[in-house]
């Protein structure tokens, strides 16, 4: 499992674009794990699925109500990371209204899933393989802090958790 100290994983992962721009098409873009996470400080937080109960009534919420304080404690950038296609987490984002707020990143194949070693396996429940629920504060695409939550808790993986680690960093 990845640790504090460590490197992101090359890996890619896929953004719902619902604009043109910037050399981006309408529709799912590729991200690159290590050239986006280059030179930043970034909150990322992992969910087992897109619109999940607790997910979608604490787990964005709280993200997206405290971007201006992740900006002052120096974080650049919030990625939200699932194992869902980019439609669905772009609609996703689109009914958390993250425009602007949280990057809303599909690990459609869980290969950054399983390449952290922070995987859910849910096929007993019909769900295949997920993401594990987890927050992790990157600086420069090294993991300065990890928050791995249990199974079937919400307890450290909030944005109040990671948000007092990053005013600490």
């Amino acid at each position: 499992m990845i640790k504090v100290g460590d490197k992101l994983p090359a890996a890619t992962l896929m953004e719902y674009a619902e604009v043109e721009g910037n050399g981006c098409s309408i529709g799912p873009n590729p991200v690159d794990v290590q050239a986006a996470s280059a030179g930043k400080t970034i909150a990322v937080f992992a969910v087992p699925g897109a619109f999940t109960p607790t997910c979608s009534a604490k787990h964005v919420p709280g993200y997206v109500d405290n971007v201006a304080a992740f900006q002052a404690a120096g974080v650049d950038e919030i990625w939200c990371l699932s194992v869902n296609d980019a439609f669905v987490m772009g609609a996703w984002a689109r009914d958390q209204k993250t425009a602007g707020k949280v990057r809303m990143l599909a690990d459609g194949s869980a290969a950054f899933a399983q390449a952290t070693g922070l995987t859910l396996d849910l096929a007993g429940r019909g769900m295949g393989l997920r993401s594990n629920r987890y927050s992790m504060l990157v600086q420069d695409g090294v993991v300065r802090q990890l928050n791995v939550e249990a199974p079937g808790k919400f307890e450290v993986s909030d944005a109040q958790t990671l948000l007092g680690q990053a005013r600490q960093a």
